[in-house]
């Protein structure tokens, strides 16, 4: 409790506390009187509202976000207020990375805060929506969410157009491959090469002859075009 400006006290924590004191008849109970401003009675009664059961995800969420936002504590200091690691408060302010019709839906479809997890590796807000649909219709859990949004993510992957085929790049390389042969020739070594091409990939062949104890692999060279 403090004292406020008109010289009443005033609760600060404990509201939960004093009603059950008041349910089974208990007209007197301990408190403690503290000074305290108006910001850090908030942060008080914001941290003591963090710490009731029926708090949502979401709501625990941004009640974290308040105390970085609003009232200028570290991460390192919510968790030691709310005695959580610290990945967790990380996993929990993720959550808000969701767009707020995404939050609302998963609030309305009484889905846990794995469901929501699980959404946050979708990039975009339609991907979103369709598949909290599909979750909501089937009621999937965590696990077949899981296996939806990976299909998702594959399906996606595979109907995305195809990046153009650097034909120029590759060219170039077998230019390269042209130049060594026809130096060898030059330096008179009866080299032999041969070339062919398919959509897949460029296929060049160079055959050296062995001569004067030297031992010289043919070499091979493929240049993938996709």
């Amino acid at each position: 409790m403090r004292l406020n400006e008109n010289g009443a006290y005033e609760l600060i924590t404990g509201e939960r506390r004093l009603r059950a004191a008041r349910l089974v008849g208990i007209k007197l109970i301990p408190c403690i009187v503290m000074d305290a401003s108006d910001e850090k009675s908030a942060l008080f009664a914001l941290i003591e509202n963090m710490q009731r059961c029926d708090l949502g995800f979401f709501e625990e969420a941004s009640a974290i976000q308040k105390l970085i936002t609003d009232h200028g504590m570290s991460r390192d200091d919510v968790c030691r207020k709310l005695g959580k690691a610290p990945p967790t408060i990380s996993n929990k302010l993720r959550l808000l990375r969701l767009p707020e019709d995404i939050r609302m839906k998963i609030t309305q479809e009484n889905l846990t805060e794995r469901h929501a997890r699980a959404l946050l590796r979708l990039t975009s807000f339609s991907q979103m929506e369709r598949a909290l649909a599909i979750i909501a219709e089937k009621r999937l859990n965590v696990q077949e969410t899981d296996r939806l949004i990976t299909q998702m993510l594959q399906n996606d992957a595979h109907h995305r157009t195809p990046p153009m085929k650097l034909f120029k790049d590759v060219r170039i390389f077998v230019n390269t491959l042209n130049h060594a042969v026809d130096t060898m020739r030059r330096a008179g070594i009866a080299a032999d090469s041969a070339k062919s091409e398919t959509e897949e990939y460029i296929e060049y062949i160079v055959r050296i002859p062995k001569s004067k104890g030297y031992v010289i692999k043919a070499a091979k060279a493929s240049a993938n075009s996709a």
